[in-house]
C-alpha cells in the first residue's frame, strides 16, 4: 500500500504505506487512511513530526561499494519531503489530505 500526502502548495508526496502511517503516527493526527489536517492544525503536525524525529537517533547512511545490499534509509531522510510539505502548507495557508 502507498500513501499520497497532497497539498496545493507543494508536490504530492507519495510513501510506502508503512513509512507514511508512521509519519501520521508522529505527527499525532491518527493513522487512518484517508485523512486530512484543517489549516489551523498544521503548524502542530509540523512541530509534533520534528519533536518525534529528534527522539529517535540518526542513522548512519554509510555506503560501501561491497556489493552487498544497498544502505538502508533512515526514517529522518525519508521525512524531509513530508517536513517541506508541512512547511509549504503553512506557508500558503492550506490544508494537508493524504490518501
Amino acid at each position: 500500500m502507498l500513501i499520497t500526502f497532497k497539498t496545493r502548495a507543494y508536490a504530492n508526496i507519495t510513501m510506502f504505506g508503512d513509512v507514511g502511517r508512521k509519519m501520521l503516527e508522529m505527527m499525532a493526527f491518527g493513522t487512518s487512511v484517508p485523512g486530512a489536517i484543517n489549516t489551523g492544525d498544521v503548524p502542530t503536525a509540523l512541530a509534533n513530526l520534528e519533536a518525534a524525529l529528534a527522539k529517535i537517533p540518526q542513522q548512519e547512511e554509510t555506503v560501501e561499494d561491497n556489493g552487498a545490499e544497498p544502505p538502508a534509509v533512515g526514517l529522518h531522510t525519508r521525512a524531509v519531503p513530508l517536513l517541506e510539505l508541512l512547511q509549504a502548507a503553512i506557508d500558503e495557508e492550506t490544508y494537508v489530505s493524504w490518501e
